[in-house]
């Protein structure tokens, strides 16, 4: 065989491992990318989006590994499974930098992660489930929860060193911690570890208890895992509806009292109004507000109903002054624009023809039609038999122009007579001499137009009683 023949396949055969390593480990061409997720808050429903967000766009961009930058005092068990959950989900390494706390919930999703690292101020631990309030669960429902606890900790902890033990030591009180002959928790009382003593080596080959390393920051952790230059980091940026989700969150209590406040007030008011929807508004508020965090793309949903609320608004309580629902109207139709626009997520919004042309026409002919449609009502309903249905002058046998809705605070006297202006059941609107008030009646109901009497004036109403029809 030719001597160059030979030289080509000697070549060949050389090169063979480099290529088999460069298909092996593709990712080893360039810099390892990591997403950087800050925990900054109490573990609840808008951590959860916080961090799922996070994970989604770090498979997006195809990071390497997820950093959960954390320092949290704990929060909601339910949340805590949901977040362990999404982690076990991202396909790369995970990492926890426990700075300056990993507490209760915290200590959870650290074990969830493949490496915990410390801040040298770092501690971790004091894991026992509590009620929401804060108290103790009764015996029964806490070994209930203390087992399944340390069953999860054990299937997400195993190969991992100490950790399920160190773990289960700071979920149960009555777990004993014990490596060789040395005891490092007793029974009573609950593991709390700072990061020195998470770093602490035992058995041989010598292992770390709980820390894969100290480091003074995230740039240290991954300059000690990946050597200065090896990586690029993104940092997880927090939006607007999840820095809103946790403020509500922080004066959920304070919203809850004024709801129900509120709603107080309006039961002791006759009829449905401000009160009413003040505190059904709060609670709403108090109830959803958790989920606020996932309102992140839906801005023009958000600004159609913020103008659909300024239109009621302007109707229920300021009628006239017409600035409010135009300005409810401006935003209805600009979101409808918005939501027609063909824009695309993380890029910069260019305010060109070719974007916007098209939503505005469809708009504006939206408009027109509504515009000739109303004309055409208003030229033939008042001639049917619908609009005098609708006119109220037909249910109250009155003028109602005529009646302006009075102060609920003025003082009507005890033996009054008047009549019904909407239904009473027991409260609505009664007209005496011209004028409405806001009402109630004492016992039943009464239908527009039915006679009745005042018999007691109210700071907030009149309490009246129907009279037979003669």
């Amino acid at each position: 065989m030719p001597r160059s023949i030979l030289a080509l396949i000697g070549w060949f055969v050389t090169l063979l491992p480099v290529f088999a390593l460069g298909e092996a480990e593709p990712a080893g061409s360039g810099p390892v990318q990591v997403t950087v997720i800050p925990v900054r808050e109490e573990v609840g429903r808008p951590l959860h989006y916080i961090i799922r967000r996070g994970l989604k766009e770090a498979i997006d961009r195809e990071a390497d590994v997820v950093v959960l930058d954390m320092n949290t005092p704990g929060g909601a068990l339910d949340v805590t499974f949901d977040i362990m959950e999404a982690l076990e989900r991202f396909p790369g390494l995970t990492l926890t930098f426990v700075n300056d706390e990993a507490l209760s919930a915290g200590a959870f999703i650290s074990a969830t992660t493949e490496e915990i690292w410390f801040a040298p101020s770092g501690v971790i631990g004091a894991a026992a489930p509590v009620l929401a309030t804060g108290g103790d669960l009764d015996e029964t429902m806490q070994q209930k929860i203390v087992s399944y606890l340390r069953a999860r900790v054990r299937a997400t902890s195993e190969g991992r060193g100490y950790r399920g033990e160190v773990i289960s030591a700071m979920i149960d009180s009555d777990f004993e911690l014990k490596i060789g002959d040395r005891v490092l928790k007793e029974k009573g009382e609950l593991l709390s570890l700072t990061a020195t003593e998470a770093a602490e080596t035992f058995g041989d080959p010598p292992k770390a208890l709980l820390a894969a390393g100290i480091a003074a920051d995230v740039a240290g952790l991954l300059d000690s895992k990946f050597g200065a230059g090896g990586y690029e980091v993104v940092t997880l940026e927090v939006t607007w509806s999840e820095r809103l989700a946790v403020f509500l969150s922080a004066i959920a209590p304070l919203m809850l009292g004024a709801g129900l406040l509120a709603l107080y007030l309006e039961f002791k008011t006759p009829g449905f109004g401000v009160f009413g929807i003040t505190g059904a508004a709060l609670l709403a508020i108090v109830f959803l507000g958790n989920y606020v965090a996932g309102l992140s793309g839906h801005e023009p949903l958000l600004l159609f109903f913020v103008g659909v609320l300024l239109v009621l608004a302007e109707l229920l309580f300021f009628p006239g002054v017409i600035v409010v629902a135009l300005t409810g109207l401006v935003f209805m139709l600009g979101s409808l624009v918005w939501s027609m626009a063909d824009l695309w997520p993380n890029e910069p919004v260019t305010f060109s023809t070719d974007i916007f042309l098209q939503p505005i026409l469809n708009v504006l002919f939206g408009v027109l039609i509504a515009m000739v449609g109303a004309v055409a009502l208003f030229r033939f309903l008042p001639r049917s038999w619908i609009w005098n249905r609708m006119v109220l002058t037909a249910a109250v046998g009155g003028d109602a122009s005529m009646a302006g809705v009075s102060a609920a605070s003025e003082v009507v006297s005890a033996g009054t007579h008047g009549f019904a202006v909407t239904a009473l059941r027991p409260s609505g609107e009664v007209e005496i001499d011209g004028r409405r008030y806001q009402a109630s009646l004492a016992v039943g109901t009464a239908e527009p137009g039915d006679p009745i009497v005042v018999a007691e004036t109210r700071e907030f109403g009149l309490r009246v009683e129907k009279l037979n029809n003669p």
